[in-house]
């Protein structure tokens, strides 16, 4: 997706188009954010697959293997999609990956927290239909989105298996360190010290909910940033640089287009054109 931001509807036509289409499972370089009004949803992710009923939130990190079909019920299929860049809302992506990286789809009630996750979509669809829309104004919208949906995870009282509870508390906690250094010259043994555990397991819990090791982990969190300042600052490519910890330009330019396909520069030219 070369869109830094993406929004649409699946209605009833488009559903019976995407269950035409070879669909295979797959993973794709953006977040995706997936909120049911009415029809079902079939979700293959995480190796096992799931059919809810609407409403329902589904929210589909980069790189996770997964398939949906949006199917209809009683004759109505009304689905937000939602699709973004993880630079998009740098603060809190990889607080979503915790959240979700064990339960991806969440059922709901038809109720006012619902009611209010569709009223906050609709303005998003809004301002995302202007001829000029404002980035800054979905960009808030949508982590008032998560905000919600979060709160209603934490009613639904999710995640209760003991051992996964463990882990994912170990990677919720390991991810807040991370956002409170990940500006500093700090390796993996120095979260594995601060949590209290071996940097091999630190590493097993990281694989097996990101499939990246902590090193990976540290340095994708440093270059999300980067893009972020990138896009929101004037700063130069070796400010960042060196903001971020790395001491040579070099070094970080290579790192940064290893990772994102551009230099520095390209990718700050690509998305001034974007947003403008």
């Amino acid at each position: 997706m070369n869109d830094i931001f993406k929004m649409f509807k699946i209605d009833l036509a488009e559903s019976q188009r995407i269950s035409q289409l070879d669909n295979e499972p797959h993973n794709h370089d953006f977040e995706e954010l997936l909120i049911g009004k009415s029809g079902q949803l079939e979700h293959f992710i995480d190796f096992k697959s799931q059919v809810m009923d609407a409403p329902f939130v589904s929210f589909i990190a980069q790189g996770k293997v997964h398939r949906v079909r949006p199917l209809a019920r009683d004759g109505k299929c009304d689905i937000w999609a939602i699709r973004f860049k993880s630079e998009f809302i740098a603060d809190t992506v990889f607080q979503l990956y915790s959240t979700y990286h064990d339960k991806a789809n969440i059922c709901l009630k038809t109720d006012e927290c619902f009611d209010r996750l569709n009223v906050i979509c609709e303005i998003i669809f809004q301002e995302y239909n202007q001829p000029n829309p404002d980035l800054s104004v979905i960009r808030q919208l949508l982590s008032s989105l998560f905000t919600i949906i979060e709160s209603e995870r934490k009613k639904l009282n999710l995640n209760n298996d003991e051992s996964k509870k463990i882990q994912s508390n170990t990677f919720k906690n390991f991810l807040k360190l991370l956002d409170e250094h990940f500006m500093e010259a700090k390796d993996v043994n120095f979260y594995a010290e601060k949590l209290f555990m071996s940097t091999r397991n630190l590493n097993l819990i990281c694989q097996d909910i990101l499939h990246q090791s902590v090193s990976e982990i540290i340095e994708t969190r440093k270059l999300t940033e980067a893009k972020n300042l990138l896009i929101t600052t004037d700063k130069t490519i070796a400010e960042i640089g060196y903001e971020l910890g790395f001491n040579e330009k070099t070094y970080f330019t290579h790192a940064f287009k290893k990772k994102s396909g551009f230099t520095p520069s390209e990718y700050r030219k690509e998305m001034a054109k974007i947003i403008s």
